[in-house]
């Protein structure tokens, strides 16, 4: 059985999905760290300071924390963003990385063509001069 789980867990997908979730954990906490740290006084900023966390209903001794809930959608929303516009410039990056290269290809292609039709040229001309001799 451990000879199963050590199969099991050196197989290159569960190690690429452990590497995975540690950098999304990293990952979390950066573009945390953004939306409290940075984008969330800027929008306080902007909004007159206004704190939804404060926002509360009491009925007797319950408390319904509504305005914490509105704090918690407005954070999704800008981690979703956040993250929505990371990935955008990171397929911009990939994108403009596969066009270098497809224009390498089309480069030697083109060379690689461009000999054969120089090799193809120099035959014709050798056998049109041994049919005239």
């Amino acid at each position: 059985m451990w000879n199963e789980f050590k199969q099991f867990a050196m197989r290159g997908n569960v190690l690429d999905l452990a590497v995975g979730v540690i950098i999304g954990g990293a990952f979390g906490k950066i573009v945390s760290s953004l939306v409290e740290d940075i984008l969330t006084p800027i929008l306080g900023l902007l909004s007159g300071g206004i704190n939804f966390t404060d926002l509360i209903i009491q009925f007797g001794e319950a408390k319904v924390k509504y305005g914490q809930f509105i704090q918690s959608v407005l954070d999704f929303f800008i981690i979703a963003f956040s993250i929505f516009l990371f990935i955008k410039i990171i397929n911009r990056f990939k994108k403009k990385e596969e066009q270098k290269s497809d224009e390498l290809i089309i480069d030697r292609t083109e060379e690689l063509l461009t000999e054969i039709r120089d090799l193809l040229k120099e035959q014709k001309e050798n056998s049109t001069k041994n049919e005239t001799s």
